[in-house]
């Protein structure tokens, strides 16, 4: 068996919040896109804030499963660096620009199946046709989003956070910026409305991969990591496989979990009308800047927990995931105050048009705090799941979410609404139940210890050269 030495990992709340701070800007200036994407469209009323914010919905459920298979190159990476074997880490980023690529060519071939799937779907008309065309042009630059997320966890696994947060800023601010022109109709260009949102966000991403890739193609490397060696850049299929090996769960777990969520929007609470539809959907876009910096946190938590695997030193990694779970959740308690005492003013920022303000503030404001409980269990989970991702313990976590997601929320929620006649804020509910049951489950699943028994890089595997 080969031996690699092993670096030494420390792992307190300093080197948390150093990996933290760039992921949660990053990941908030992911949210701040959507978030600008429908205060700009919502002018345009009721029809196009639900398209526009729906159908961004529907384009990441059509992009989150390579997303969720690249989140494993983090993971690779860090256990890697942990065992100092950069060289091998290297040819990771590859792996998942490979699978970004092969994204994108699918993407191509799935716009023309955009109409006839929407056609099946419980919207109206003019409903379904703006987001027929917000979504086909959205389309274009799926692959892009998949190669920011491969190359900004291989650079997180290897502890430079930073360039994920540069690639999101860029996007950020071509997005809202070019929102302004193309939505509005501003220097020269016709108001294209929800399709200027669209062509905006697909120009924005394009933008963001542009500069990590750039960075990545000129050979740069975190100094704490130090150079690659020759030959680095060999692909090797076995490697490739392993990647989708350990990918693929964490990608289904994630397409599959969401699926769940779609079915839920697009057929059971699309039931309850356009303007309950939008008042989720515009709770969604807050919950999002809102929840980041916990999924930032729950990120930079797992990059330390592959560290420390790699390193050997997997006794630390109950600590990490301790301190972890309990930063991200004081966030969260304080989010949750927040929509509790100002729900209403927040709503109203998306009250325009031909939106009624005080239905679509009230109702929200109603599902906004429900939101808040739920987000605070959803920070637990998120924390736990992703160390257990960074251990390679896909599989399992897989089975649960998309068990009690598929077994439990979707099932109640039917039941709420369709047996009991409950509304949105009924409806809304079953959310909290989904991830209090979700929360035990991966709390026991981590107890257990069974992730200390996974060999993710295959390093145990391998003969001696």
């Amino acid at each position: 068996m080969r031996v690699y030495p092993r670096a030494p990992v420390t792992a307190g709340l300093r080197q948390l919040l150093i990996l933290a701070w760039p992921i949660v800007l990053a990941r908030s200036a992911q949210a701040a896109i959507g978030f600008a994407d429908a205060a700009m469209i919502a002018h345009l009323g009721k029809d196009a804030l639900a398209a526009t914010t729906t159908g961004a919905l529907n384009t990441f459920g059509l992009m989150i499963l390579p997303m969720g298979i690249v989140f494993i190159v983090q993971s690779f990476a860090a256990q890697l660096v942990g065992q100092k074997d950069i060289s091998g880490a290297r040819r990771y980023a590859w792996y998942g620009l490979l699978l970004a690529a092969v994204t994108q060519l699918v993407a191509f071939a799935a716009i023309p199946l955009v109409g006839l799937g929407l056609a099946h779907s419980n919207y109206t008309p003019a409903v379904q046709t703006l987001m027929t065309s917000y979504i086909g042009l959205r389309l274009l630059g799926i692959g892009a989003a998949v190669g920011i997320e491969a190359l900004g966890n291989w650079y997180g696994g290897l502890g430079d956070t930073r360039l994920v947060l540069l690639a999101n800023v860029t996007a950020m601010v071509v997005n809202i910026g070019l929102n302004w022109m193309l939505i509005y109709g501003h220097l020269g260009f016709a108001p294209m409305g929800v399709a200027g949102a669209a062509i905006a966000s697909v120009i924005a991403t394009w933008a963001g991969f542009v500069v990590v890739a750039t960075v990545f193609l000129r050979g740069y490397m975190p100094g704490s990591v130090g150079p690659v060696a020759a030959g680095a850049g060999r692909l090797r299929w076995p490697e490739f496989t392993r990647m989708l090996r350990f990918g693929l769960p964490n990608g289904l777990n994630w397409f599959l979990e969401f699926s769940a969520f779609l079915i839920f929007v697009n057929l059971i609470f699309a039931d309850l009308g356009t303007l309950a539809v939008a008042a989720l959907m515009t709770v969604m876009q807050v919950n999002g800047i809102a929840f980041m910096p916990a999924f930032g946190l729950s990120s930079a938590g797992a990059i330390l927990v592959g560290q420390a695997i790699g390193a050997g030193q997997h006794d630390l990694v109950p600590a990490i995931v301790r301190r972890t779970g309990l930063v991200a959740a004081s966030w969260q308690g304080l989010v949750g105050l927040v929509y509790v005492v100002a729900p209403v003013p927040i709503m109203a920022l998306f009250a325009e048009g031909d939106v009624d303000a005080s239905e679509l503030a009230s109702l929200g404001a109603v599902l906004l705090a429900i939101s808040a409980a739920w987000q605070l269990f959803d920070a637990a989970v998120m924390s736990i799941s992703e160390a257990l991702r960074a251990a390679g313990d896909t599989a399992w976590v897989l089975y649960a979410r998309v068990g009690l997601a598929w077994l439990v929320w979707l099932p109640l929620s039917m039941w709420v609404v369709y047996g009991l006649g409950g509304g949105p804020p009924a409806a809304t509910a079953c959310f909290l139940v989904y991830f209090i049951t979700l929360t035990v489950a991966v709390w026991w699943r981590f107890r257990s210890g069974a992730w200390r028994r996974i060999d993710l890089t295959g390093r145990n595997e391998l003969p001696v050269v």
